[in-house]
């Protein structure tokens, strides 16, 4: 997916499958962004190795990309569900634009205000941070209904049972009983970048 310079060994590693981990090292990643990811983390009250941990992941840190699914950019949005609870977020009406989503300083502000509506709407009263990162992770990828679902039908009763694990306990809930089978591994990948950075 990664345009390179003409030659056959680049031509090489552009067919091999779009794995964002083996595309650059998610150190380069956060360091390449770490002047947009600070401003965006600040305003919004979101951890910043967070926000580069998904980047690294989404994207490999290529603001032109789009998904089959029509997500783009560094953070992967999709325009109609998480641009537009930001807009709605915002007092904004509609959704943001391709152009937008492909600006990468947008595109790293829209992301970073959808965890902080993720963290302190959806997910709010999960008291312990690790296990905050870890359904807000989950959460991005695939929805804080479905994974509060995993829990308990009732929101209140979800965050309750939550809080009554360990962030380990959480960690493999979700392994376990996510009915997504990509959220498991997407967690597995964004916490072990985020690790690393």
């Amino acid at each position: 997916m990664l345009a390179g310079c003409a030659g056959k060994t680049e031509k090489k590693i552009a067919l091999r499958p779009n794995t964002p981990l083996t595309q650059a090292p998610p150190a380069m990643v956060a360091s390449a962004w770490s002047m947009m990811t600070e401003q965006a983390a600040l305003q919004n009250g979101v951890e910043q190795k967070l926000v580069e941990a998904i980047i690294a992941v989404e994207s490999g840190g290529n603001p032109t990309v789009v998904s089959k699914s029509n997500a783009v950019g560094l953070m992967q949005i999709k325009a109609s569900t998480a641009g537009r609870e930001v807009y709605r977020a915002r007092g904004r009406a509609g959704q943001p634009t391709k152009a937008e989503l492909r600006d990468p300083v947008k595109n790293i502000d829209i992301g970073t205000a959808y965890l902080r509506i993720l963290q302190r709407q959806h997910l709010a009263g999960i008291r312990d941070p690790k296990t905050l990162r870890y359904a807000t992770i989950v959460s991005y990828a695939n929805g804080a209904g479905a994974l509060l679902r995993t829990f308990a039908r009732d929101r209140s009763q979800a965050i309750a049972m939550i809080n009554a694990l360990s962030p380990e306990a959480f960690y493999q809930h979700v392994q376990k009983n996510h009915p997504a089978p990509q959220a498991p591994r997407y967690l597995w990948k964004v916490t072990t970048v985020y690790r690393t950075i």
